[in-house]
């Protein structure tokens, strides 16, 4: 198997325990009642250190695939490295405003706050969905 292959595969292994740890820790974080700043901020730190890890890997995997003669599975890496960096944009701020609203408005901010939670832990469930079926879909 060429080195650019095995890098590859490397990468996605990474790519994918990065994903699954995500998944894996952000679901009991809904536990948190998510009615302090302290919550916020800390769930917000935590999607932030995973939208940054999931570019590295992403973008990582994405290259060593078109080393490897595999534009398919680049293209596929790719497309994840550029969601973590637009979701990165969209769920941080959004994540910060209804935080901040949380110790000055109060209870009101808090359902907004979960839901976007929700919907940040359902897109990963959905990139992680998509790496397994393009790993199983690929003839490595």
């Amino acid at each position: 198997m060429p080195a650019a292959m095995i890098a590859a595969l490397f990468f996605t292994v990474t790519l994918l325990m990065t994903t699954a740890y995500f998944i894996l820790g952000s679901i009991p974080l809904l536990v948190l009642k998510h009615d302090t700043p302290l919550d916020a901020r800390f769930v917000r730190g935590f999607f932030d250190i995973y939208y940054v890890g999931a570019l590295i890997t992403a973008s990582a995997t994405s290259i060593s695939y078109a080393f490897a003669g595999r534009p398919d599975l680049a293209a596929g890496a790719a497309v994840l490295a550029l969601l973590a960096i637009a979701l990165r944009r969209m769920i941080i701020p959004k994540m910060q405003q209804l935080g901040d609203q949380i110790q000055s408005v109060g209870m009101d901010a808090i359902p907004g706050f979960r839901k976007t939670h929700v919907t940040a832990i359902a897109i990963n469930v959905g990139q992680l969905a998509a790496i397994v079926w393009s790993l199983t879909a690929a003839r490595l």
